[in-house]
């Protein structure tokens, strides 16, 4: 099995991983530079780095690498203790390079007006693949997102054919109520790993109560970023697309602080009663 072969397919995939390489040894040691394990996120692995107690801490390791998304140097003394003789008869230290293997993140915009031509320059920039999805050609096309990786123009065919996973970002920033309705309402049954639809609060709830209305229960909305991006007073195209792109920076890297807005169904009826 080729390791990187490996790699590449769990991005293609959209899945986490996490690549051990010995980097360095000096004495005796049970395998050689170079030697790589591939720990995917369900646990399971590729490759080897000679095995024991030693690549049973990597592969812990490599867990805590997957979820913090940053990489991390381990050095291993192995000179003939007790806690790395299991598989491990050498006398030797081995520095070991764990490496998070992480899917490109992709970015569909659904709409594609002004704000969304200025959100998929800043997120193209920002490392995020984009993706516009929008019913009108003259909108969703080439000469307007030549960064676009993806270009739809059929909301109905993009639900069919898009599958998004923990490494899917959506923002929805179509024409009208009507569409932003329909998005939304496909967008909260997938796994994407963030949804935000762009609208003041008032609108916001008038699209949560009408696909209530069709069935969808209120509990899907909880992770729904709506108003979207982050309150930094922006008004034009430009700064609103900064503000998005800020939020999907601050969601992908698990900054602390930062205040889910969520508007809510229940709250805004409950402050309305008193």
């Amino acid at each position: 099995m080729d390791i990187f072969e490996e790699v590449v397919k769990l991005r293609r995939e959209g899945r986490r991983g996490a690549l051990a390489t010995i980097v360095h040894t000096n004495g005796s040691i049970p395998s050689y530079e170079s030697s790589r394990m591939l720990v995917r996120e369900d646990g399971s692995i590729a490759g080897t780095i000679g095995g024991g107690c030693v690549e049973a801490e990597v592969w812990a390791a490599a867990k805590e690498v997957m979820a913090a998304e940053a990489p991390r140097k381990m050095t291993f003394s192995l000179n003939n203790e007790a806690n790395y003789d299991n598989g491990l008869i050498c006398g030797g230290t081995l520095e070991i390079f764990v490496e998070p293997i992480l899917p490109q993140p992709a970015l569909y915009i659904f709409g594609g007006g002004h704000v969304s031509i200025a959100l998929a320059y800043a997120a193209s920039s920002a490392g995020f693949a984009v993706g516009v999805i929008d019913d009108r050609e003259s909108f969703a096309n080439r000469e307007r997102f030549p960064m676009a990786r993806e270009i739809y123009t059929s909301f109905a065919e993009s639900f069919e054919r898009l599958a998004p996973n923990p490494s899917t970002y959506i923002v929805i920033v179509t024409r009208g109520h009507k569409d932003d309705m329909r998005v939304l309402g496909w967008a909260v049954t997938t796994s994407a790993r963030y949804v935000g639809m762009i609208g003041s609060k008032r609108k916001v709830l008038s699209v949560y109560r009408a696909l209530e209305k069709e069935g969808v229960p209120p509990e899907k909305f909880a992770n729904v970023h709506a108003p979207v991006g982050l309150d930094i007073g922006a008004l034009t195209p430009e700064e609103i697309a900064i503000s998005i792109t800020a939020e999907l920076i601050a969601i992908r890297r698990g900054a602390s602080g930062l205040a889910h807005k969520a508007v809510s169904i229940e709250h805004t009826q409950a402050a309305s009663v008193k």
